[in-house]
């Protein structure tokens, strides 16, 4: 899956860069998104990201690119790697796990 972000003046912290805040919330619903998409009838909640770690500042502006890629399916989980490249260089990328709940946030199985 793809997606994209523009980066607006409400997302750069105190020196003019984007807020790695903002990147990691963008990061974890487009990963949300791609479970859902992938499984349409799932709850999913995010349980953890494998590494953080950014490679280039962002500044105002710019246009962030999304590549979205299921990694692994478990009996209740899914793995999704996300990069984010602004142009062609990658400015961050990480693998995001997410589970499959219930309605009481009970683990549930993945359907087959």
């Amino acid at each position: 899956m793809e997606n994209h972000r523009l980066v607006l003046p409400e997302h750069l912290n105190q020196y003019g860069f984007l807020f790695g805040g903002y990147l990691l919330m963008w990061v974890d619903e487009i990963a949300w998104m791609a479970a859902t998409l992938d499984c349409e009838d799932c709850q999913f909640v995010t349980v953890g990201m494998k590494e953080v770690a950014f490679h280039k500042s962002v500044r105002q502006g710019a246009i962030l690119r999304f590549e979205t890629d299921q990694v692994h399916r478990g009996n209740s989980s899914v793995r999704y790697s996300v990069k984010v490249l602004r142009d062609r260089t990658e400015i961050f990328s990480t693998e995001v796990t997410l589970v499959r709940v219930d309605e009481d946030g009970n683990k549930q199985s993945l359907p087959n």
